[in-house]
């Protein structure tokens, strides 16, 4: 793995972190954060497939009625972040 790539992967968990530790996001957004990170961090799959599973999991968080205008942001901007990553 590049170190490029891992620079990337690194990001994304920080901000996973950050969004998982936001008491303003609900609940389930916040532990939807938390199991993208881990999949993000699994060892052993390639990195464009944990960036995949990850991004799966935050485009569902993304649709929720109920997550504000700020974490929506957050995970669009993760969003681009893995979408580098599958490339």
């Amino acid at each position: 793995m590049s170190s490029e790539t891992e620079a990337k992967l690194r990001k994304a968990s920080e901000l996973l972190s950050n969004l998982a530790g936001d008491p303003s996001v609900p609940r389930n957004i916040r532990r939807l954060a938390t199991q993208a990170k881990e999949t993000l961090m699994k060892k052993g799959e390639e990195p464009s497939v944990r960036a995949a599973l990850a991004a799966s999991m935050l485009e569902e968080a993304s649709n929720d009625p109920n997550i504000p205008m700020h974490a929506r942001t957050s995970i669009w901007n993760l969003l681009s972040l893995l979408e580098t990553v599958r490339e």
